[in-house]
């Protein structure tokens, strides 16, 4: 994980080196991607789902906080008395378990086609839909697209796959109605010279910065839970299998604790010996500390003997645009509205309100 780290946002010659001799993959790649918008241009309009979808997606691979700005945008949804439901791909696995967890109340369907996905939402009794990364999937038709953007990773000199992260060009934020510059490690001051920049390449965005803050250390065998500060001068075993392990063993340095770093490659399935290694590591610590998306799938194989296990999971905290936020969650609610208003005549299979494709979303 760590040398495709340094391959892509690396500084030094090997690194410029080996981006240089990816650099014609990465045009052939950049031939596919416009191929691929020329065909979505020249197509019928995106489906209508039957129930109002904002998207919540990214332009890199790696991990820019999509889990948590979903888990917040669903509870701001249900506080204004809204019932959504959040609909993804479920890549992995684990990220299904994370939103069952942060937000217990809120459907999760997983479906490749997302109009299906959408459409057993609705039938879970939703009126509203989260696509949890879906900017590139354009099948489906969205009220709101939101972006985001890790500020501790950001550069305007990244290359597309797989010379660099991203999946598409810098030009397709035109798409999107709202970018969210997400921080973990980074500083306030370098999220504004981020959110700063694109807002002037691309002024139609509404702009809003989160910091994914670490939140209480909780053990998922027991529930026993302490404060972050309790990490302060513990020796521990970081475990982070997600987008960017290097940005989470930071946080946790941040906090005080000083770790033994234990990267894996984004969703990695433990098997039970590696889940042993890691539980005489942490014997031999004063435990393991891993992401909630590792605890979901370390908890049920973590060894008695082991020492303790446990899981930190980041908040969202909007520290700029909370209204750009609730104003395009607003425009969620009120086509939901309408739809609610029209469904008596037109009924939720109607094609008044989409119905299930034939060709799976991709």
């Amino acid at each position: 994980m760590h040398a495709i780290d340094d391959l892509w946002y690396g500084t030094g010659v090997a690194a410029r080196i080996a981006r240089a001799v990816l650099r014609p993959a990465s045009w052939f790649y950049g031939v596919g991607v416009r191929a691929r918008e020329r065909r979505f241009e020249g197509a019928s309009a995106p489906q209508a789902p039957p129930s109002p979808a904002v998207s919540i997606g990214n332009l890199t691979v790696g991990g820019t906080g999509k889990t948590p700005i979903a888990a917040w945008a669903a509870s701001r949804l249900r506080a204004r008395h809204a019932r959504p439901a959040i609909v993804m791909r479920g890549y992995g696995g684990d990220e299904p378990l994370v939103h069952a967890r942060l937000n217990p109340d809120v459907p999760v369907v997983v479906d490749a086609n997302r109009v299906r996905g959408a459409e057993r939402a609705r039938e879970a009794g939703a009126d509203c839909i989260i696509l949890d990364d879906a900017f590139q999937h354009r099948r489906i038709a969205r009220v709101s697209d939101w972006v985001l953007v890790a500020a501790e990773r950001w550069r305007e000199d990244l290359d597309l796959l797989p010379a660099g992260p991203l999946r598409e060009p810098l030009s397709a934020l035109r798409r999107a109605q709202v970018l969210v510059v997400t921080r973990k490690s980074a500083t306030r001051d370098a999220a504004e010279i981020v959110a700063t920049r694109l807002a002037q390449h691309f002024p139609h965005l509404g702009i809003a910065m989160c910091h994914l803050a670490l939140d209480a250390l909780v053990n998922p065998l027991t529930g026993a839970r302490e404060p972050l500060s309790a990490l302060r001068g513990r020796a521990v075993v970081g475990v982070a299998a997600v987008g960017s392990p290097r940005d989470f063993f930071a946080q946790l340095s941040m906090a005080g604790a000083r770790i033994d770093e234990h990267p894996y490659r984004d969703h990695h399935a433990f098997t039970p010996a590696e889940v042993a290694a890691l539980g005489r590591l942490a014997s031999r610590a004063d435990g393991l500390v891993c992401t909630l998306k590792d605890a979901v799938k370390l908890a049920p194989m973590w060894p008695r003997a082991a020492g303790p296990l446990w899981y930190v999971s980041q908040i969202a905290v909007i520290e700029r645009g909370e209204t750009v936020l609730d104003d395009a969650l607003e425009t969620v609610l009120a086509a939901r509205q309408s739809v609610s208003s029209t469904a008596g005549s037109a009924g939720p299979s109607s094609s008044a309100h989409g119905h299930r494709s034939p060709i799976a979303d991709q």
